[in-house]
């Protein structure tokens, strides 16, 4: 659901720009957010789009079609199965909801076969479990897929939304005429959701469709009336869509960067960690650089079948916490090392800092990295003061639950597996280094 966008800056510019971009970790707060006191950390929550799509054939494949038994289902998984408790808290609908037409009034309905208590019961079922509702329109005539959207109808719609109970709002950007046209709908929706005195989520898709024209967004701008927005081109469930998102995140951060932090965050789209396309290996890399880049933590994927290795990796706590941390930094990609290996970087609340390795080769074995915590050198001044005399090291992903103390000037080595990651966080410890968890 979303236009092509311009060739990638190649790695090799990526790579001679990297010493500039070390100063990044230097900038203060991030410009004017949207004044909505919401999304102060990354949503997250569950979006059908990637792994549903848009199947509406309910009477063939009642139990995937995009329906309110589906949203239901998925409520009553995130509510009971600790999804909810680890902060997956909104059940989100994409595409295809709707009826081929508006009501008799002009306002947007569900389709009534597949939505027949409509979307004001699906949102109380929904917040009777502790959760909320977030919906789909676009900023256009017509939806992505060819629905009825808002266009002209900007103020009734997002009354609408309100008189419903809808918590988040994902505005697409298709169908439009001109750029001019685009800017002014989603400042529009923006300016009528803030009209209704309801809070709801504001998800742009506004840099996505400016690229899409070959112009350069005015990220000042989309931060004033978005929470989050897309940049680049939709997820898909493979390692390549994963690697080339993270890839445009990198090659344009000195842009998207700055503009992020509580209230306003750069969403390079949907997590597809427990379907079909990603290793193991793969799907920790995923969500240790969506953790890595403060990115809104929206699975797409079907909560009814999930593996374990996969839940284990979505509800990892210490992944969660450094995505969800209070400061709200984007992290960076800060050094490519040796062996084709990729470090990023996230400065975190009370001194600490987030690590993520990313082996990129896709053949051959672990990859053994050796990062140094000295008071020079890649990770910098911060870790060294973290450091002053221990840190306490803790390895978030791979799963698994290890913490270790680490004396100034001493290496963390980790192996990392071909197209996999290790994050790990560095903090201060003011303690003896006894007891000593792990060996590392």
């Amino acid at each position: 659901m979303s236009v092509q966008v311009p060739s990638q800056v190649s790695r090799g510019a990526a790579a001679r720009l990297l010493p500039l971009l070390l100063g990044l970790f230097m900038f203060g707060g991030p410009v004017g957010a949207l004044d909505n006191g919401l999304a102060l950390t990354p949503p997250m929550g569950w979006l059908h789009w990637e792994r549903f799509m848009c199947n509406t054939d309910c009477r063939s494949d009642p139990d995937n079609c995009i329906s309110e038994k589906l949203f239901m289902e998925m409520a009553d998984i995130m509510a009971t199965e600790g999804w909810l408790d680890a902060g997956y808290e909104y059940v989100c609908i994409d595409d295809c909801w709707p009826s081929a037409k508006r009501d008799a009034r002009g306002r947007l309905q569900a389709d009534p076969e597949r939505f027949p208590s409509g979307i004001k019961a699906l949102a109380d079922y929904v917040h009777a479990r502790g959760l909320k509702l977030g919906i789909y329109s676009d900023v256009g005539p017509t939806t992505c897929a060819g629905y009825p959207a808002s266009y002209g109808s900007y103020e009734l719609d997002a009354r609408t939304f309100a008189e419903w109970g809808v918590d988040l709002l994902k505005f697409d950007g298709c169908n439009l005429q001109n750029i001019s046209v685009l800017v002014e709908g989603y400042t529009n929706m923006s300016i009528a959701l803030n009209g209704t005195g309801r809070p709801m989520v504001y998800s742009c898709e506004w840099p996505l469709y400016s690229w899409g024209e070959y112009i350069k967004p005015n990220y000042t701008q989309v931060r004033r009336y978005c929470n989050q927005w897309r940049n680049s081109a939709d997820v898909e469930d493979s390692w390549e869509s994963v690697r080339s998102l993270a890839d445009w995140a990198a090659n344009h951060q000195s842009l998207i960067v700055p503009v992020a932090g509580p209230g306003g965050w750069n969403d390079p789209d949907m997590l597809v960690i427990g379907n079909f396309g990603l290793s193991h290996s793969q799907q920790v890399t995923q969500m240790a650089l969506w953790a890595i880049m403060a990115a809104p933590l929206i699975m797409s994927n079907d909560l009814r079948n999930l593996d374990g290795f996969s839940r284990n990796v979505l509800l990892n706590p210490h992944a969660i916490a450094v995505n969800q941390d209070p400061l709200g930094r984007q992290g960076t990609l800060v050094a490519k090392l040796k062996n084709n290996v990729d470090m990023w970087r996230r400065e975190l609340a009370g001194g600490g800092m987030a690590v993520a390795l990313v082996n990129r080769n896709q053949i051959g074995g672990p990859v053994l990295v050796n990062v140094s915590l000295s008071a020079w050198g890649l990770l910098g001044a911060r870790v060294a003061r973290a450091c002053t005399p221990w840190c306490a090291v803790q390895v978030a992903l791979p799963p698994g639950d290890a913490t270790f103390l680490r004396l100034q000037g001493q290496a963390v080595r980790v192996a990392v597996n071909p197209t996999g990651a290790v994050l790990f966080t560095v903090r201060p410890h003011g303690g003896l280094p006894q007891p000593m968890v792990g060996v590392l």
